[in-house]
Formats: C-alpha cells, sequence, structure tokens
C-alpha cells in the first residue's frame, strides 16, 4: 500500500526549533516527527511511502538516506517551491497513480487512529476521499450531511463559510489532517501550481463523495505549536502505541 507524508512546511508554528532544522526533524521524546509517520505507516501495513520536502530538505534527505526503515521511500522534491498541501499532492503524482487508494497524513499528527478500518470504511463507503475527523473544538470545522458527506466549511473567529452542498442540518467535525484518497482524484484536479487540497475538496464535494471518517475517541495531537511543545512530549510519552515497540 502506498502513503504520502506532508513534511515540506515551514513549521512556523514550532519557531524556534526549526530555525535550523525542518518541522519533520524536530524532536519529540528522543524521535523525530518524521520517525513517529514513517514507523506509524509501516505498523499499518503500508510499504511504499513518499515524503515531501521543501523547509530544509536536504536535511530531511540526509536523514532519509541514513535511515533504514524497511520500506520503500521516495522524495518528492518541492526545493524550488512550496506548493501547498494540494499542490504538494499533484506533485508527487507520479509515485502515488495506480489503482489501489493510499493514505495521507501530515508530518506533525501523532494518533492512534486505526488506519485498516478507516481504509475499510473508505473502500465499503466507494468514496473519492475519506477525511478522518473528529468532534473537538477548533475554530475550523468541516460540515457534513448525516450521511458523512462533506457539505461545507467555516471559520468560526471569521465568520467564513463556504457551502457547496444544502442540507437541513451541517454536522461539525474537525479535520484531522490524515485522509484516504483515490487515484483518480487526479483526472478531476484542474489546479496547479500552489493551492490548498481542502479548497481541492470543497470544489470536488459539490459532485463527488468526500466523506467523514469520524475517530472521535482515538488519541489525536497536533504536535506542531512551540507553545503546547512541552505539554505535547508529555502526553505523548503515557501513549504505548504498538508502532514504537
Amino acid at each position: 500500500m502506498k502513503a504520502m507524508i506532508f513534511a515540506a512546511g515551514l513549521g512556523t508554528r514550532l519557531k524556534p526549533l526549526t530555525d535550523d532544522r525542518p518541522k519533520a526533524l524536530v524532536e519529540c521524546n528522543g524521535r523525530t516527527l518524521l520517525e513517529y509517520a514513517i514507523l506509524k505507516l509501516k505498523y499499518e501495513g503500508f510499504d511504499e511511502i513518499v515524503v515531501n520536502v521543501h523547509h530544509f530538505s536536504s536535511l530531511v534527505i540526509d536523514f532519509l538516506q541514513k535511515h533504514d526503515f524497511g520500506v520503500k521511500i521516495y522524495v518528492s522534491d518541492e526545493t524550488a517551491q512550496l506548493l501547498d498541501t494540494g499542490g504538494g499532492l499533484l506533485h508527487a503524482k507520479q509515485f502515488l497513480d495506480g489503482t489501489e487508494p493510499f493514505l495521507v497524513c501530515n508530518v506533525d499528527i501523532i494518533s492512534s487512529i486505526d488506519f485498516s478500518k478507516m481504509m475499510a470504511y473508505h473502500k465499503q463507503h466507494k468514496a473519492l476521499a475519506t477525511l478522518a475527523a473528529s468532534d473537538r473544538k477548533t475554530s475550523r470545522y468541516l460540515l457534513f450531511d448525516d450521511q458523512n458527506q462533506l457539505c461545507a466549511w467555516e471559520n468560526r473567529s471569521t465568520q467564513e463559510r463556504k457551502v457547496v452542498r444544502n442540507c437541513e442540518k451541517f454536522i461539525p467535525l474537525a479535520f484531522s489532517g490524515i485522509q484516504i484518497i483515490e487515484p483518480k482524484i487526479f483526472d478531476f484536479i484542474s489546479e496547479s501550481g500552489k493551492f490548498a487540497i481542502m479548497d481541492l475538496y470543497l470544489r470536488l464535494a459539490a459532485n463527488q463523495p468526500i466523506i467523514a471518517y469520524n475517530h472521535t475517541g482515538d488519541f489525536w495531537l497536533d504536535v506542531g505549536k512551540y507553545d503546547d511543545f512541552a505539554s505535547v512530549q508529555k502526553q505523548v510519552s503515557i501513549q504505548k502505541f504498538d508502532y514504537l515497540k
């Protein structure tokens, strides 16, 4: 199975830790965030992994060359231009094309989400993309209908809302930075250059099955904020992840 790790970001929320290294190589309890992501994917059965790079890209490439994780790892190089999540996905098309769905995750997410259950859910519902989401407090929400179909996005801080499907009652869930995607999504991408994957999902959701996988109750942590990093390390340290054994 194939997967992609979004690791190209500037890591501005983790400054000053990212002043001399990429976010992917920031350490949490002695392991880099990239290690957490790769080991989790390997444990879940993914044996081909794409990592995109931009900020201090040479350090990530050197790290991957020096560490054998027992899976095939490819680098999607965005050194020349940071392409955001949607552009980064499109740039990595050559590694992800095929007939089987692939998983994409952010490097700064650590979770206990069962990817095999999420993959089975994705296939059962014949979705174009399945977005891991949960019922938690945030400023930005994805809004779904009672069939878990993506209908809208809203920012409660700015009161901005984008509605692509009308329904009687919106169910707000927070996106968890993990998604399973069918390779045929590339046939629907008309965007180019730098663009956000969420904008792509919202455009496609008007006519395509873009659905939620509600993982409320699972351990999930956004590791990408410096102000919270001490708390993050403490929370991660008490988790007994099987994939780290």
